[in-house]
């Protein structure tokens, strides 16, 4: 069994190397297409979209950091398996209670090239001191939503109030996500709709470090913060087939001083999504694509190819919202998105509110963005219902203003390249577009749709603005004292 194991391992480390390969393979080709085609690149311009990082041994390389006085715990001397057969929760659950109750700095190993099957698990602080968890192999879930009764649905995988924590180490987690998704209603109209578990949540925690981590085929979201402050996240690769369903890569909820970087997502639904209450966002480098067209779990003995049509994303890239649902009340504001290419998705960016809500979604930059074949590159959408009924007409609804776009450059693969959908009540304002050129993938003349959208536009844009002339917005660099960085500011008169 361990021989079997360790074939496959190296098996799946050959494959997840090939993907990662394949899709800079195809933000290199289409960066050299836009080139070809004429883009306008200039020293602060679109030729810095992306700078991925290079592989090696596997999806990234792994560098680690030394530190003096750390305990390094084996899962293995705690009793794990890890022959993807057995239970190895119980293994999990001592070796956190070991690490976290330790006086100086802990590292928890997870060797590579063994599965680790383990239930849905609670990883609870505070901590007494710095926890690092380096996942070098491979972490699955049951693949059997009965495992869950009695229990959360919504957890997997699940920190909490964890202050500190590290997470690293070139390894795979797994959530086989399968059955989960043959009972959702979104893919059969028979079935009830449940709730299904978040892969890996993240909830109160603070000063978190993710890095040369991969998901795949999570349950329902791969991975959440909630009521997180201070998170880097960088050379994360998220992985599940393109009509998996409501399947988010990345959700923020609550949360502050996010940094999302390098980052490698192909999934059924958002690549990114941003919701309520959560603020000073930075999203910078990320690819974000259909599903690989590969159906297989990372667990022994069970590789199940398949001939998978590779077909659109059924979400989007960068996703504000929804907010407001239910007549609550959400605010987002200081977002950040700077670096993608998007390709063969339904939705590019993306703001989305109910009818009825509160708040506001304001302060918010897409940037330097390259797409490929997007039905929907840049929507603002002040009417948004995602429900079996028709939503009653509301005069409340949750404010949109500071909304800039540029340089977004590509093509679209519907008629309607920019669609600004906004309320009667509250306008959206203060709306910025500068350097836009979306074609459609047919060659047949795009369009802009707005209504009560208001704001300006500057440089060249394409299809021609549509959005009705108010406040003037000049553009100025400024310097981050924290960072050094330089970027541009706005001020609007």
């Amino acid at each position: 069994m361990r021989s079997s194991s360790s074939s496959y391992a190296f098996s799946c480390s050959l494959k997840c190397s090939f993907l990662h390969i394949l899709y800079s393979s195809i933000y290199n080709l289409l960066l050299s297409t836009a080139t070809v085609n004429g883009f306008t690149v200039t020293e602060n311009g679109f030729s810095q979209l992306i700078e991925l990082p290079v592989p090696r041994n596997g999806l990234y390389s792994n560098t680690s950091t030394r530190w003096s006085r750390t305990a390094v715990l084996s899962i293995d001397d705690f009793g794990a398996k890890g022959d993807g057969f057995s239970d190895d929760t119980k293994s999990f659950q001592d070796v956190w209670k070991v690490a976290c109750s330790s006086p100086s700095r802990a590292k928890i190993v997870i060797p590579v090239d063994k599965f680790y099957l383990v239930r849905p698990t609670d990883f609870t602080g505070p901590c007494r001191s710095k926890v690092t968890l380096s996942v070098s192999g491979f972490i699955v879930a049951p693949r059997d939503p009965e495992v869950w009764d009695g229990l959360n649905i919504r957890k997997w995988l699940y920190f909490h109030q964890v202050k500190h924590l590290k997470i690293e180490g070139g390894g795979i987690i797994d959530g086989m996500g399968w059955e989960w998704w043959s009972r959702s209603c979104k893919k059969n109209d028979s079935n009830p709709c449940t709730q299904a578990p978040a892969a890996v949540t993240f909830h109160r925690c603070k000063n978190l470090k993710l890095r040369n981590i991969t998901l795949f085929n999570g349950q329902q979201l791969h991975m959440a913060f909630t009521h997180c402050n201070r998170v880097a996240a960088s050379h994360v690769t998220v992985i599940a087939p393109a009509d998996s369903p409501n399947m988010d890569g990345i959700h923020i909820s609550a949360s502050t001083r996010v940094e999302l970087k390098d980052i490698i997502i192909t999934t059924g639904d958002d690549c990114i999504s941003v919701v309520s209450n959560s603020s000073r966002i930075s999203v910078k480098n990320v690819v974000c694509g259909p599903g690989n067209g590969i159906r297989y779990h990372i667990f022994p003995l069970d590789l199940e190819p398949c001939s998978c049509k590779l077909v659109a994303n059924n979400g989007g890239f960068g996703s504000i919202g929804s907010l407001g649902k239910y007549n609550s009340s959400a605010s987002v504001q200081d977002v950040i998105v700077s670096g993608a290419a998007l390709f063969d998705s339904e939705n590019g960016v993306r703001i989305k509110t109910w009818q009825g809500g509160s708040g506001f979604a304001r302060n918010i930059t897409f940037e330097n963005i390259w797409m490929r074949n997007v039905s929907n590159p840049i929507v603002i959408d002040q009417y948004y219902c995602a429900s079996p009924e028709t939503c009653g007409n509301q005069t409340a609804a949750v404010s949109i203003d500071r909304i800039y776009f540029r340089n977004i450059k590509g093509t679209s693969a519907t008629e309607k390249a920019i669609r600004f959908a906004c309320s009667d009540s509250y306008p959206c304002k203060r709306l910025y577009l500068e350097n836009i050129q979306l074609t459609t993938s047919s060659g047949i003349a795009a369009k802009s749709f707005c209504w009560k959208a208001y704001g300006t536009s500057t440089g060249l844009v394409y299809p021609p603005s549509c959005i009705l002339s108010g406040e003037i917005i000049i553009r100025y660099r400024v310097k981050s004292n924290s960072t050094g960085w330089r970027r541009d500011d706005y001020a609007v008169f």
